[in-house]
Order: C-alpha cells, then sequence, then structure tokens
C-alpha cells in the first residue's frame, strides 16, 4: 500500500506539499499540485491524511499534528506513523501546525471537529501546563519532544518520547571542544524557543563552560521569529551572516543537520575547504548528511524507533493496555568528514 511519504518520493517533493496538494491548500504551485494530484491517481493511493475527506461518523481516525513541518526529519517519521496508523486499520490525519499557531488549540479544534481516538504532537513548543492538556479528551503522545515544566512531569497524564535534546548537544559540543576547537559557533532556533531548540542551545553552552570556554554573543546566531524553519535555505542564509565573524570560529554547530547542509553550502562559496578551514557539525542524522560531500558530523536520532514506540504507547493508551510513560532514546554520535581536530 503506498503512503503519502511514497508519493512525496515519486513526485520529488516534500511530505507536507503532498499534504497541501491533498488538503486543496492555496500555498502550492498549481502545476505541482496537478503532478502530484496525478501521480495519486496513477497509484490509486487513498490520502487518508486528509481531514476535509474524514466524515465526522468516523470512529476510528489518529490525527498527527505537525509542528515545523519543513524539516525533513520529519518525512521518514510521518511516513512510519502513516503505515503503522494504517495497518491498525484506524484512519491517518496528517494536520500542519503553522509556527505562529498554538498546537494545543488546533488540536482542541480537531477533536471537536473530528472524532479521533487519539493525536500525536510531532515537533513544537510544548509548554503548555497539566491544566492546558486536560482539555482534551482523547489519549495523546508528543513524539520528538517533551514538557519543559518539569513540575508537570512528576504525574505525567501523557506519553513523551524523545532524545534527551541538551544531553545529546551537549555531547557534540563537547566532542567539538575535545577536538581542539574553542571558538564554536552555533545556529541556533529563535531567541523565544522553549522547545528543543532551546534545550540543544542550554546543551551547547554548558559544554562550553565545563571546557572553560566563555560564549561569544557575536557567533551565536538566532532564527528569526515567523520567518525561519529548519530548512537548507534558512542555514545557507544565517551561515552568510556568520561568515561576517569567520575570524572569531573554527567550528559551527548547526542544531539540525538541513542548517548544518545550508551552512555548508554558504562555506565552500566563499572558496573554504571543509574540514581544513571550518568544522561544521549537525544534529539528526538525515540520510543527506551520509551523502553530502564531505559526509556531515552529526547526532543521530533514533528515526524508525522514535516513530514505532509512539505508535505502541497510543494505542496501548487507547486500547487500555498500558500506563503512560516518558521514554528517552539515546542518540550516536556520528564523528565523519565534516570536522576534525586542530
Amino acid at each position: 500500500m503506498e503512503t503519502i511519504k511514497d508519493i512525496a518520493r515519486i513526485c520529488g517533493v516534500g511530505v507536507s506539499t503532498v499534504s497541501r496538494a491533498i488538503n486543496n491548500h492555496p500555498d502550492i504551485n498549481p502545476e505541482t499540485k496537478e503532478m502530484i494530484m496525478q501521480v495519486i491517481k496513477e497509484h490509486n493511493y487513498i490520502p487518508n491524511n486528509s481531514a476535509r475527506n474524514l466524515k465526522r461518523s468516523e470512529s476510528k481516525a489518529i490525527a498527527v499534528l505537525v509542528k515545523g513541518i519543513t524539516n525533513p526529519f520529519f518525512n521518514d517519521m510521518i511516513g512510519i506513523i502513516e503505515q503503522e496508523t494504517q495497518r491498525k486499520k484506524y484512519s491517518f490525519i496528517l494536520q500542519r501546525v503553522e509556527e505562529n499557531e498554538n498546537e494545543l488549540d488546533v488540536a482542541i479544534q480537531l477533536v471537536k471537529e473530528k472524532k479521533l481516538k487519539g493525536i500525536i504532537f510531532l515537533g513544537g513548543i510544548i509548554t503548555h501546563s497539566s491544566e492546558n492538556f486536560a482539555q482534551l479528551d482523547v489519549p495523546f503522545v508528543l513524539s520528538t519532544s517533551d514538557i519543559v515544566n518539569e513540575e508537570d512531569n512528576k504525574a505525567p497524564l501523557w506519553s513523551s518520547v524523545s532524545v534527551d535534546d541538551f544531553a545529546e548537544s551537549y555531547k557534540m559540543t563537547d566532542y567539538l571542544c575535545k577536538a581542539g576547537h574553542r571558538k564554536i559557533a552555533i545556529i541556533a532556533a529563535t531567541k523565544g524557543d522553549e522547545s528543543i531548540g532551546k534545550l540543544r542551545l542550554e546543551g551547547y553552552l554548558k559544554a562550553l563552560g565545563d571546557n572553560n570556554i566563555r560564549p561569544d554573543k557575536s557567533i551565536i546566531l538566532h532564527m528569526e521569529e515567523n520567518k525561519d524553519s529548519y530548512s537548507m535555505e534558512t542555514g545557507y542564509r544565517l551561515m552568510k551572516k556568520l561568515l561576517k565573524e569567520r575570524d572569531k570560529f573554527t567550528a559551527v554547530y548547526a542544531i539540525a543537520d538541513s542548517l548544518a547542509v545550508g551552512a555548508c553550502r554558504a562555506i565552500t562559496e566563499t572558496g573554504a575547504v571543509i574540514p581544513r578551514d571550518c568544522s561544521v557539525a549537525g544534529f539528526d542524522g538525515l540520510e543527506i548528511g551520509t551523502y553530502y560531500n564531505p559526509s556531515l558530523t552529526t547526532i543521530r536520532q533514533p528515526v524508525e524507533e522514535i516513530a514505532k514506540v509512539t505508535i505502541d504507547l497510543l494505542f496501548n493508551i487507547i486500547r487500555k493496555n498500558g500506563q503512560h510513560k516518558k521514554v528517552v532514546l539515546p542518540g550516536e554520535l556520528l564523528v565523519r568528514e565534516s570536522t576534525q581536530e586542530i
């Protein structure tokens, strides 16, 4: 059975683009939409992820709310979650949440409109209190992120699956420090980020401190609110800004592989050679990092395991076969060609 990920791969576009075509979203090129719909027709794909086609009478539906859908890291996860959901004979709704939207408000509205059995929050800013989440009367799982407020975690009313973003970011920064780098720039999330971006920045800062390195604000570059996303274009553009401070760093750590690949492009356009002139590291373990030249040093997140544990937790709660759990999976430091000791 074809999945939304398969359609995206065949068309050479992202999952989010296929979703926009199916849901008749205005933010898509008409020619691209026509091509996608033709491929869907040829492959007899049934777009179960189309919320608009799901009747209210449908009683077996799972919604996945994705914030940051332009991040290619989510593509594989969405594909796996869709496959597992359909294998369990449930319908699959993919709901995009814009950067300036509150994902909890979107979820509450979706529950009102559709008869859902469960919700998966993928990405996003998870800073809501227990009282806010209590407004949802269906089981849900936070995937790739967790509640920031530790007090709320003492008696969880939901499940979460993620890596320890603080610890894994610390691991990457500490590796760069131990490799001899004393001046490490970072391409970070927005200044107001309260989710994984904040945790990864804090891990970076803690590792610098533990290695007796004073952070330099001039080489800590944040994405812009309501403008930037976890994309290669963003990494490219922000790296262009960082290059104005070129003498102040010997390594760049981007908090996502997509950002890192864009940063590499900006660096090589200046005639510099990676890693001889500047080491570059990322986070996520995207497939593109393996085949990029030079191959990208990164923290690999166990994508398939995160997706499958997420689905298992959700269905255990739906079927009342399990309790809520906070699952933290280990990341893996992959040292490749884009970094070197100095």
